[in-house]
């Protein structure tokens, strides 16, 4: 079995210089206090994924079958479109068709192509017009299947790829690839943003998924200022950018990688106001993706079985939808509405999608460091490609491009929009053991309305989807 959760490790940047105003966009980019002063070449990231056992089985396990042999819940592609309401819309020829998706993601993954292509033969699901694969940031090291690193983010990519074609199966996807650099397999943030860069000026597509995280405070002031060109480009270019909210809860890794804040903190880029950040639910299906008990936030902080399959123990260790307050960026206006929750802040999650750990989804990857076969996966690197899913959809609805779309989505709920659901129980408190004393980071509650675990909430793709292409759509 092998659970992956978002990529979340970025270390610190050169830190201590306030964000500037982004006149462009007339939002408020400004940080609440000075950052600390630290020095260091480049952010650089890598990725947040746990290589445990496969699923016992030579095709990928039912719900049943997951319940029974690992004490989780996994699911298929079929579950997973039926508890977003697909159905209804792909009966209408809304399949993505026409739009890209882009993924960005170091390194890739060797056996994509064949892997999708077992994947949808497996799973009933159409194979995408379009499967391309560019370098703009420069030659992709071959695969190491020794370095972990590689083999990390090669199952990033398979679950990337994997489940934003599960919900947007006639889409395009267009699969970026970066260099490495770092003699430990460890990639630049630098090469990330020049690589989006050349697909935004050359018009190459349309939402654009990234699965990886950084607490403002790692990365810092000058580091974000440095490294935020990408969405600043992507902002006149109407390309919709997301990012997941973290998988640590209300807390999130120190500089070190090792250490985790003992107060609330936020991850960037989802904290970026030009950025959707996409937080996590729990899904509770049937074997026919129907709902069983309505969705709450993803926290499998004290669950003994989650730990045991992504850390090796009983934890508690976090394990959490991410989600709170910005420290570097003043609340935009979209979030006016919503003012009483983040007061001056920017908060974060937007929107949430399927993440936990407890109802994984089932991924098809062969690449070598581990053997071939079906894995359970799950986080906000799993709910971050589902929702670029859902753009796309928007974006053959509208005929076009819809770009940032966080105006309309907090729109929709101040109309009680039919299309986005609330998730009214669960948080994202968290705790863990460090210097040898148990911690408790509060988070925050789900409730009606806007919060700071899930956002908005999650969606009803069959309303959502028409919803958000009329407004966004513009």
């Amino acid at each position: 079995m092998y659970l992956a959760y978002g990529a979340r490790a970025l270390a610190a940047g050169t830190l201590g210089v306030a964000l500037a105003a982004t006149a462009a966009t007339g939002l408020a980019l400004t940080p609440a206090g000075p950052a600390p002063a630290r020095t260091q070449a480049s952010v650089i990231i890598t990725p947040g994924v746990r290589h445990l056992q496969r699923e016992s089985r030579q095709g990928p396990s039912t719900t049943a079958e997951c319940e029974q042999t690992i004490q989780i819940a996994c699911y298929n592609p079929v579950q997973v479109q039926q508890a977003y309401h697909l159905p209804a819309l792909y009966s209408r020829g809304i399949t993505g068709k026409g739009a890209t998706i882009v993924i960005v993601d170091p390194y890739g993954s060797p056996t994509i192509v064949s892997d999708l292509r077992a994947f949808d033969r497996t799973e009933n699901v159409p194979n995408p017009p379009s499967l391309r694969i560019i370098r703009p940031a420069g030659k992709v090291p071959s695969f190491n299947p020794n370095n972990a690193n590689m083999v990390g983010w090669a199952s990033e990519t398979t679950l990337d790829v994997e489940y934003s074609h599960t919900i947007a199966p006639g889409a395009n996807i267009l699969l970026v690839e970066t260099p490495g650099g770092g003699s430990a397999g460890t990639v630049s943030m630098p090469q990330i943003v020049t690589a989006e860069k050349y697909v935004i000026g050359h018009h190459l597509g349309d939402v654009i998924s990234q699965s990886f995280v950084a607490t403002e405070q790692a990365v810092g002031s000058a580091g974000i200022q440095a490294l935020r060109g990408a969405y600043l480009a992507a902002y006149p270019a109407r390309v919709t950018v997301l990012a997941g909210s973290g998988d640590s809860g209300a807390t999130g890794f120190e500089p070190d990688q090792r250490n985790y804040y003992t107060y609330p903190v936020t991850s960037w880029p989802a904290s970026d106001p030009l950025v959707t950040g996409v937080g996590g639910t729990r899904l509770n299906l049937n074997a026919s993706g129907n709902r069983n008990s309505a969705d709450t936030v993803w926290n499998d902080t004290y669950s003994q079985t989650a730990n045991q399959l992504v850390n090796g123990d009983n934890g508690p260790d976090p394990l959490a939808s991410g989600g709170g307050r910005s420290v570097m960026f003043g609340r935009p206006s979209y979030q006016g509405t919503v003012s009483r929750v983040v007061g001056g802040r920017r908060g974060v999650p937007d929107i949430s999608m399927s993440a936990a750990c407890t109802g994984a989804v089932n991924v098809y990857q062969t690449f070598g460091g581990q053997p071939a076969g079906w894995y359970a996966l799950c986080g906000t690197s799993e709910a971050t490609p589902l929702f670029a899913g859902i753009v796309a959809l928007a974006d053959q609805v509208a005929g076009h491009p819809i770009g940032l779309i966080n105006p309309a989505l907090y729109r929709l709920a101040a109309e009680h929009a039919p299309g986005i659901v609330s998730v009214k129980s669960g948080n994202n408190t968290v705790s863990f053991r460090q210097g040898g004393r148990s911690r408790t980071v509060y988070g925050y509650s789900a409730g009606s309305g806007y919060n700071l675990a899930v956002g908005l909430g999650t969606v009803n793709a069959q309303y959502f989807v028409p919803e958000l292409a009329r407004l966004a759509g513009r």
